[in-house]
């Protein structure tokens, strides 16, 4: 059994990667695939329209393409206050004015579908009571969360402030802080326009987007920005590019931005690995405990450095793309339903499918998919078994089936680790390598496990074995 990674990173532009990147965001947001980066091309041209030079152009398109970037941290909240599919509730949401009969209107539609008349009723009225107060925590949470990460993105202080500032409209009604006007940063500005613009072009076509941009002008929008986007929508190729290839909306010879060293890489995989985790109370944490399981048992079976760089950020990514899947899935404390666990078998495809699109990460997109492959063909989403399944994929199998087992789950408390290793060591053979499973036991081992406590590190020790010798080409 080979590895699959190679020996050196491929060259990426940061925009390359954080484009392909916000397809996960799309999803969390419940809006077509390329949403993010289709709002950053109507942006940008929008910001030609005013003058602003290439270097501010750029900005404005990581703005845009990373405007959602808080948007995870929000969703199990609001499937507790909405009893709501959050993928569908914001779904809906980004169609929404902020009239009172619309606002009526979609509170009644999105609550509580699918509960009980009572606690559907009990819903309603608690929102029709507080809405204010609930509107405001809930994107409080997302602008703080998304600014933070841009921040720890290392991009600029306007970057990080556009996206903080997503909500706020042009006349003082809109959230964090209320702010009016051209208080509201440049760039925050033009996001809005270009998200909605996207919205209602997708739903209903040019004219609907341009009736839509108007009709908000002077109350959302900066109504010199609506005539910017008027002009730029009046160009000849504006809307057979925007309707086009995502592909050709940014054609590599016209991105200016940095190539990603593999340092960078490291914090932008990390990053993101926090807007996964940020999705469900119960898996804060999941994707950098895998990742250092993933390192241990790396180390355990002799990888170089490169090689366990390389995996570490395979294992921080290997769940993106769950943040597609619905809160109402993820923290349902019962048995799913064979529709929900159908619903959860498609994150490992859609992690294939956002990682396979960039460059650097390509490699990695064969175990974001194929995390979830059992050794005897029973696993998904291909049913894969055997040498079918490549020996990086079977360690970040082992390293998360650990971490979910040790960990607390909405439908069960989090396991013994003599109890984990128990079950791993019945799987062996089966669903999981013996090989990897041994080496997550001496990785174990070796970590300070003052951090665990005295009882857990008997159970590790008892557990310890020596490894066979094993070859990693």
């Amino acid at each position: 059994m080979l590895s699959i990674l190679p020996p050196s990173t491929p060259s990426v532009r940061l925009s390359e990667l954080v484009g392909a990147l916000s397809h996960a965001l799309d999803m969390t947001e419940g809006q077509p695939a390329g949403h993010c980066v289709r709002a950053a091309f109507i942006g940008t041209r929008v910001g030609l329209e005013i003058g602003l030079d290439a270097a501010a152009l750029q900005d404005l398109r990581h703005t845009i393409t990373l405007k959602d970037l808080g948007c995870s941290s929000n969703a199990a909240r609001l499937c507790q206050l909405y009893l709501a599919d959050d993928v569908a509730f914001k779904r809906a949401f980004k169609r929404l004015d902020d009239g009172l009969p619309q606002v009526l209107r979609f509170v009644i539609e999105q609550t509580g579908l699918t509960a009980g008349l009572a606690e559907r009723f009990r819903a309603i009225a608690h929102i029709f009571r507080n809405g204010g107060d609930i509107a405001q925590e809930l994107i409080e949470t997302r602008c703080d969360r998304g600014a933070a990460i841009a921040r720890r993105l290392r991009f600029s202080e306007p970057v990080a402030l556009g996206i903080h500032a997503l909500d706020e409209h042009w006349d003082g009604h809109g959230r964090p802080f209320g702010r009016a006007g051209e208080a509201i940063p440049l760039y925050a500005r033009i996001a809005l326009l270009s998200q909605v613009a996207d919205v209602f072009h997708r739903g209903g076509g040019r004219n609907a987007a341009l009736a839509e941009v108007t009709a908000r002008s002077g109350r959302w929008f900066d109504p010199a920005l609506v005539r910017a986007f008027e002009a730029a929508a009046s160009r000849v190729g504006f809307w057979s590019q925007l309707e086009g290839p995502e592909a050709a909306l940014f054609p590599p010879e016209e991105d200016l931005s940095a190539l990603v060293d593999d340092a960078y890489l490291d914090d932008i995989a990390e990053a993101f690995s926090e807007v996964v985790d940020s999705k469900s109370p119960f898996t804060s944490g999941h994707c950098k405990r895998v990742a250092l399981f993933t390192d241990l048992i790396g180390e355990a079976l002799g990888f170089s450095p490169e090689q366990r760089r390389k995996m570490k950020r395979a294992a921080l990514l290997h769940d993106i793309g769950k943040l597609g899947v619905s809160n109402t899935i993820l923290d349902k404390p019962g048995a799913l339903t064979d529709e929900e666990f159908a619903q959860v078998r498609l994150h490992a495809s859609h992690s294939e499918t956002i990682l396979s699109q960039i460059t650097a990460f390509a490699e990695l997109a064969e175990i974001g998919g194929g995390h979830h492959e059992r050794l005897d063909g029973k696993g998904y989403p291909r049913g894969l078994k055997g040498d079918e399944i490549g020996l990086e994929t079977r360690i970040v199998t082992v390293a998360d089936i650990f971490d979910a087992l040790t960990a607390e789950r909405p439908y069960r408390a989090a396991m013994p680790i003599s109890q984990a290793l128990a079950i791993l060591d019945k799987e062996t053979g089966t669903a999981v390598d013996p090989l990897c499973v041994a080496a997550l036991k001496q990785g174990l081992a070796r970590i300070d496990l003052s951090l665990v406590g005295a009882g857990a590190a008997a159970e590790l020790k008892a557990g310890q074995g020596a490894l066979p010798t094993r070859i990693v080409a």
